[in-house]
């Protein structure tokens, strides 16, 4: 017999109200990527570095990244053009379950196969040391990456979840902890976030020194997750550039539209979403304090897990209730080796397992302080990269109505929920 259902029963859920957040929807359209990018990669300080006859590492990571494969394939066939053999590598840390294989399945996830991209996939977790820090650290990379006669850094720039810094989420990272690998990783991660922003210009100031990088690919993506910008960059300019790159990113993220609300349910959360799961940068839940951003919530309610995740419940533990249905889908053995690389341990921890998503939905609203529970300020999302439809409770609608940047869709209704107490549908 449930303790739990009777002590929650009587905390009503509000009416939601469905609203568009308006954002600037500037980007490239899809069937345009190829060629812009091709513009990028034809200037003479880009094209001329390929080694005709030679091979070349292309990375690519372990985030949901829009049009992701068209992009590699774009480079890949760019490659070929000039005459060198291009091949993929995965550039993930320990993400995958830290093994060759999960990292390989995570590419496929996304769309990034052999078939897809037109060239060989290389998954190795091996590591070679080419040479050290300016205060003598160790830096390794990918085998792979590191025998091949030139690397082709691809990724997108953003602002980070744990830290701030001129380079966070971008090419100077992706080289640092994606091509390290998990050994390189936790070789970065041992000195804590509190460094990263000296750390990673430091380690891939260093790999650029002693790598064969011919260049990188940055992608800058706007509000709506549509690709925006594509910039190539030589090994200098990454440098030089990426810290421009990132403030541009940062401006052209999405938010939720409101500094704070009491309950914050999140649909789905996942690694292909954010390294967090959900990203703080908009749930406002920060596994360190070298960060901080987003809405203010009381409570946060996280609902599932995505299927590209790959059973990874990294950030979970930012939540303050979760469902049954959730932690059933989480793979230890795929969430816990994130941990051992980045000693971060808050974002692994199980909050309140709820058994349906109206009861996580409740606690989370009676754990609240010093709220009415009758009109409660209840946002809730799809996930944090999904954030044009929102819903809202009828307590937010007069705050909602006197902002530009929002739209109201829909008459305020009852939450749908099915003979299980879970949720109806999806919110796009």
């Amino acid at each position: 017999m449930s303790a739990i259902k009777p002590l929650l029963q009587d905390v009503p859920i509000p009416q939601m109200v469905r609203i568009r957040q308006i954002f600037d929807d500037t980007h490239i359209k899809t069937e345009d990527i190829p060629e812009v990018l091709r513009e990028q990669l034809l200037r003479p300080a880009i094209a001329g570095t390929i080694p005709a006859g030679g091979e070349v590492a292309i990375t690519v990571g372990s985030r949901g990244i829009s049009n992701i494969p068209l992009i590699t394939k774009a480079i890949a066939d760019f490659v070929k053009e000039k005459g060198a053999t291009p091949f993929i590598v995965p550039a993930m840390g320990s993400h995958g379950g830290a093994l060759a294989e999960g990292q390989r399945q995570i590419l496929e996830s996304y769309g990034v196969t052999e078939e897809s991209v037109g060239c060989e996939i290389r998954s190795s977790m091996e590591t070679v040391e080419i040479g050290t820090t300016e205060d003598g650290r160790p830096v390794r990379i990918d085998k792979n990456a590191a025998e091949a006669d030139g690397i082709i850094v691809a990724g997108r720039v953003k602002p980070h979840t744990a830290f701030r810094g001129p380079y966070e989420s971008g090419l100077m990272k992706m080289m640092t902890i994606g091509l390290g690998k998990q050994y390189g990783a936790s070789i970065v991660h041992a000195a804590g976030f509190e460094h990263f922003a000296e750390d990673i210009p430091k380690y891939g100031t260093a790999i650029l020194k002693n790598a064969r990088v011919l260049f990188g690919v940055g992608i800058l993506e706007n509000a709506y997750d549509k690709t925006r910008e594509l910039h190539a960059l030589t090994p200098q300019e990454i440098i030089e550039k990426e810290p421009e790159l990132l403030v541009k990113a940062k401006a052209y993220m999405p938010r939720i539209c409101f500094d704070s609300c009491d309950v914050l349910v999140v649909d789905e959360i996942g690694k292909d979403i954010s390294g967090d799961g959900m990203d703080p940068n908009i749930s406002g839940r920060f596994c360190t304090d070298c960060a901080s951003g987003g809405i203010d919530a009381q409570r946060v309610a996280v609902l599932d897990l995505t299927a590209a995740s790959h059973g990874n419940a990294n950030g979970l533990g930012l939540a303050d209730v979760t469902t049954r249905r959730m932690l059933n889908k989480m793979d230890f053995e795929a969430t816990y080796p994130n941990t051992i690389t980045n000693k971060i341990t808050e974002t692994m921890k199980i909050p309140m397992v709820m058994g349906s998503d109206k009861l996580a939905i409740q606690m989370a609203i009676r754990t609240c302080f010093g709220v009415d529970e009758a009109v409660p300020r209840v946002v809730r999302i799809q996930n944090t990269m999904k954030l044009e439809y929102i819903e809202i409770s009828e307590a937010m609608l007069e705050e909602a109505k006197r902002n530009p940047q929002i739209e109201i869709v829909s008459e305020a209704a009852p939450l749908p929920f099915d003979e299980d107490d879970n949720l109806l549908g999806s919110m796009e």
